[in-house]
Formats: structure tokens, C-alpha cells, sequence
């Protein structure tokens, strides 16, 4: 048996082998989802999971999330490799009809973020099976507050990544509108950013019938909201792409009154830093300018989200090689997506890359089954097994190899 051979069949034996326990902590962490930066249930449920193991465990002073360090033969001699996992949840109401269906109403695992968690668990166990063969360390990186909360923003500015600090990070993504196994990623940009915008317009308010005597704001907002659609249109490359969506406009309170302001939220996603940029100084300009054109006043602001997760194209292929070895099929995304995902903050400070693995349920057709954040996904847990592979792969690959 050669030595790929052999590295595939280890590392896919130890996911089979631990995929009971696998499935298990992943159904505790669903039944009981958290929200947001505080996860306690979830940190309890992993830390416990973990009990025994040779890591050395540090927490997050502003979230509870944590990193789990684990040393190899080379002590600190060798080379840094961080895997993350996700724990929280969104605030929805599960409507799968799973036994292990969430008991908390209002939160729901609909992200997936309990099975990255507890294959990042079953990865742990059994890389530290593995310990003295281990050439470098291994960060495990469990981290709240992904869905919005910038968990992982804040685990960097604890200091989290200093401690151990990283020659490479990945991590692994759950997608139910893939086959399952297949794993998915590409180099370069994969996921968009996402900023909030917001806009308040003020003008003078009056009767209805009068509109000569007031400075109508609303049909100043209709004009923003077209000028902001046709900038992107003959401004924006297609290459290098942006999204501005208007999502809420809000003014009025009955058919005979012109009202003094509006407020506008909306969301901007772009996949570059350049065309960010350009996008949100646009959106604020073409906001005021055109308010001041009709006597009115804008008031911008934008909430900066998460930043463009780009992948070194280096760590797509060696995702790309470790599935190949591990003989799970491999998509390469013909182009990104336009959601958005806080592991831009871990690419940002350190290469490595995002990657998507498919657990569409058996007998179901990807295409149609509830995506991410719906009420009704569903995965299929055997690909657990698969994911816990795959994050031991990649990690005792880099340890080995670098990104050569």
C-alpha cells in the first residue's frame, strides 16, 4: 500500500470510527442552540467532550469560545496548522420535526454550525490518538458568534492567535445543496463581504395636497435607490462585482400627510476591498448629493461587516489534493458566493482557505432540498464522518508538506 493509501484509509477509518460519538454531540449541541458571542450550553457540551485529551485549552476573554492547542513530536519546532468550527445558532424556529429537534424556541442550528462543531471535536480525538507522529501543532479553534456577531473578530483581538500562531487555517462548511461528500472551494475570493447600510432622508412634511409647499422625502428616496442601482450598473465592473439591495424603506403615517423623513437599510456585498470602498464612498455620496439636489438632507451611515473571505489559492488545492487522496469527490465553484462568513477575519491574518463539503440527505436531490437558514434543512450525518477525515487530512498534510 503506498504511502497516500495509506493516509487515506487511516484518517477515513478514524472518522468512521468515531462517528457514533460524532453523531451524538452534534444532536446535544441542536437540541439546545445558542445565539450569538455567549454560547455556555455549547461550550460546556464540547469542553466535555474533550476531557482527557493532551490540549491545552485557552478561553476567549470577550465570547465563550476557546482554542484547543495540541503539541506533536516537534514541539514548537515545527509548523502551526489551525481548523475552526463554528457553534452558534440563528433565531429561528425549527420546523424539521427531527427527535432531536430544538427544544428553545426561536433558535435553530439551520447553519450547520453543530455538525462543524462536532466534527472539529471528532477531528481532535483523533489527531491526539495520533500525537507523537504529529510533525508541528494543531490549533483548534471553537469559536460563537458567527452569524453576525463577529465572533471570530473578537477571538483575534483576545489575543487568541498569538498564543500558537498559525502558518495556515482552514475550515470545513456544510452545504445541504450539494451531493453529499463532495467537497467544494476555489482560490481566491469565495464568500462577499457585508456592510449595513443605512440612510435617514429629511425634507419639510405638509398637507398632501400641497406637496408644493414641502420638501417631499420620499420620491428623493425612490431616486436614490435608482441612482445607487444604475452606479453599480455602468460604474461597477462585472469582473469585480457589487450588490446593494434596499430592503426597508420607512416614512409616512397617513394618506394625507407628506412626511419629514424616510429611512432607508439595506445591505452592500462586494468581493474585493477595492470595489468596498468604492461602493460604500458612492453609496454616501449619491445619498447626500442627490437629497441636496431636492433642498432635502441625507444622513448616511454603514455598518461595516465581515470582510471578503479570499483562499490562498495555495490551500484550495491542497483541499483539492487532500480529497482527491481521501478519494471524496471535489467541485471546484465556478465562481463565489455572495453571503458572507467571519473565517475572513482568520484568512485575513493568516493563508489557508474556506471549503464546502455536501451533506444533501440520502434519496434527496440537492437542487431542491431547504438550504442554509431555512427552517426545514436537514443533513445527512454519515458525511460527518467524512468532515472529521477531511480536517485531520488537511492538518497532518500541511504539518508535513506545507502548502508544496
Amino acid at each position: 500500500m503506498s504511502l497516500d493509501e495509506t493516509f487515506a484509509t487511516d484518517w477515513a477509518a478514524a472518522g468512521e470510527a468515531g462517528l457514533d460519538d460524532t453523531i451524538a454531540l452534534r444532536r446535544a449541541i441542536h437540541a439546545e442552540p445558542e445565539v450569538g458571542l455567549h454560547c455556555p450550553l455549547t461550550t460546556a457540551k464540547i469542553k466535555a467532550a474533550l476531557a482527557g485529551l493532551p490540549l491545552d485549552i485557552h478561553d476567549s476573554t470577550s465570547t465563550t469560545g476557546f482554542i484547543a492547542i495540541l503539541k506533536g513530536q516537534a514541539g514548537d519546532n515545527g509548523r502551526t496548522v489551525l481548523l475552526r468550527g463554528d457553534m452558534d445558532a440563528l433565531p429561528m424556529q425549527e420546523e424539521t420535526g427531527l427527535p432531536f429537534a430544538s427544544t428553545i424556541p426561536g433558535r435553530m442550528h439551520a447553519c450547520g454550525h453543530d455538525s462543524h462543531t462536532a466534527m472539529l471535536v471528532g477531528a481532535a480525538k483523533a489527531l491526539c490518538a495520533r500525537r507523537e507522529s504529529l510533525p508541528g501543532t494543531i490549533v483548534f479553534m471553537f469559536q460563537p458568534g458567527e452569524e453576525g456577531y463577529h465572533g471570530a473578530r473578537f477571538m483575534i483581538d483576545d489575543g487568541l492567535l498569538a498564543i500558537a500562531k498559525p502558518d495556515a487555517a482552514f475550515a470545513l462548511h456544510i452545504t445541504p445543496n450539494a451531493p453529499a461528500g463532495v467537497v467544494v472551494t476555489r482560490g481566491g475570493p469565495i464568500m462577499a463581504s457585508a456592510d449595513t447600510i443605512h440612510a435617514t432622508i429629511r425634507g419639510a412634511g405638509g398637507h398632501a395636497a400641497m406637496p408644493h409647499d414641502c420638501i417631499d422625502p420620499i420620491p428623493v428616496a425612490c431616486e436614490i435607490v435608482t441612482a445607487l442601482q444604475t452606479f453599480i450598473a455602468r460604474r461597477i465592473p462585472v469582473t469585480d462585482p457589487a450588490v446593494l439591495s434596499v430592503t426597508k424603506i420607512e416614512a409616512g403615517s397617513a394618506h394625507n400627510i407628506v412626511p419629514g423623513e424616510v429611512t432607508m437599510l439595506g445591505t452592500l456585498r462586494t468581493l474585493s476591498e477595492g470595489t468596498r470602498a468604492t461602493m460604500q464612498a458612492a453609496f454616501q455620496r449619491i445619498a447626500e448629493h442627490i437629497a441636496a439636489a431636492h433642498g432635502a438632507t441625507a444622513e448616511t451611515r454603514i455598518e461595516a461587516g465581515y470582510p471578503v473571505t479570499v483562499n490562498d489559492p495555495r490551500g484550495a488545492a491542497l483541499i483539492e489534493g487532500v480529497a482527491g487522496t481521501l478519494g471524496q469527490p471535489f467541485a471546484a465553484m465556478p465562481q463565489p458566493m455572495m453571503g458572507a462568513e467571519d473565517f475572513s477575519y482568520v484568512l485575513r491574518e493568516t493563508p489557508g482557505a474556506f471549503a464546502f463539503i455536501g451533506v444533501a440527505p440520502v434519496g434527496s436531490d440537492p437542487a431542491t432540498n431547504p438550504p442554509l437558514h431555512n427552517t426545514r434543512m436537514t443533513i445527512e450525518e454519515s458525511v460527518m464522518a467524512k468532515g472529521v477525515a477531511m480536517h485531520c487530512a488537511i492538518a497532518t498534510r500541511f504539518l508535513e508538506n506545507g502548502f508544496d
